[in-house]
């Protein structure tokens, strides 16, 4: 392996073709790294023309790698189905924690708010207890104290950044299939009360945090940051997408319509549906309201700066390929 000419450096993003994945492999190269994209097919639309293609599953990448720059940083963007996370998604970050112990490289995982379990605090920061109450934050909680371990030992340097619910830079996520799932038709819909708080993360600002994090020299062998991104209540969310819609012609005649989720139903179905079931199991987190607190960051890394929600949501339904209809184009809208 040899080292890259890049003056910001090399990084490895795992799981590059997927949506977190994406959007590092995007906001490295734009910021003048040398991306090296794993992927098991080819490379997904968007990916920048300049990002060096490794095919090859995770198992494999020590090999593939060989002859290729050696990373300084190794973005672990791998996420099982949802369905097998409780199985696949310790294995995984253990893998990748051993490539980037192999190389050398610093290890960056973005870790979300399961860890904090249903009697969580309403603001969230790197300071607050992981007492998780699910399995899904159990194995959470279990990736992050192996980072330390690792770290307290010498093996392996790392960071964890943790953010709310993904939107933007494409689907999968509750935003696409659920918020805006039913735009088109004049309906937008909410999973949970929408007078309390819960965190989002706009996908292409926690990929910049991601980049601006490791851009620093200072860093310490272990390393928590939580994302602040858009820590809002429902109605402020909603209120957000509605001002983005109307900007792009999207508000119905009548005035929107809006809905929530059936967790009745859904808890009842999860019997027979396997991804009912996780979701079920996971829906504390739109009864308890939580924020995350961006101070330790944005002291860390003054310069970034976060898209406000109205664009954020805006790009979001640009991604998405919403469109006005005829029927609700700005001629027709009353509001």
């Amino acid at each position: 392996m040899t080292r890259t000419s890049s003056s910001a450096g090399t990084v490895l993003v795992l799981g590059a073709n997927g949506r977190f994945g994406l959007a590092a492999a995007q906001a490295f190269a734009a910021a003048g790294w040398h991306v090296l994209a794993q992927i098991r097919r080819d490379g997904a639309s968007g990916m920048p023309a300049g990002a060096e293609l490794v095919r090859a599953p995770l198992a494999d990448v020590g090999d593939a790698l060989a002859g290729r720059p050696v990373p300084d940083v190794v973005v672990h963007g791998i996420n099982p189905i949802y369905t097998r996370w409780d199985e696949e998604a310790l294995p995984a970050a253990r893998a990748a924690m051993d490539l980037a112990e192999r190389f050398g490289a610093r290890f960056m995982l973005p870790g979300n708010v399961y860890n904090y379990g249903e009697a969580m605090p309403e603001r969230l920061d790197e300071t607050t207890p992981q007492r998780p109450t699910t399995a899904k934050g159990r194995i959470r909680a279990e990736m992050e104290s192996e980072l330390e371990r690792r770290a307290a030992s010498g093996r392996l340097r790392s960071t964890v950044i943790t953010a709310g619910d993904f939107f933007g830079a494409g689907s999968g996520s509750w935003f696409d299939a659920v918020v805006v799932k039913s735009i088109a038709k004049g309906t937008i819909a909410y999973p949970g009360d929408p007078e309390l708080a819960h965190a989002w993360a706009y996908l292409p600002d926690l990929a910049r945090a991601f980049v601006a994090v490791a851009s620093r020299a200072d860093l310490a062998p272990f390393e928590r940051f939580t994302f602040a991104g858009h820590s809002v209540r429902g109605v402020e969310f909603l209120a957000g997408l509605e001002g983005a819609a109307a900007r792009l012609g999207l508000t119905p005649a009548r005035g929107w319509r809006r809905s929530g989720m059936p967790w009745p139903l859904i808890r009842a179905a999860g019997v027979v549906v396997p991804l009912w079931r996780e979701l079920a199991r996971m829906s504390y987190l739109w009864r308890v309201p939580h924020a995350l607190d961006g101070t330790r960051l944005a002291r860390r890394c003054p310069a970034l700066q976060s898209t406000p929600l109205g664009t954020a949501v805006a790009e979001s339904l640009a991604v998405l390929g919403v469109a006005a209809s005829p029927a609700r184009s700005p001629a027709h809208a009353t509001g």
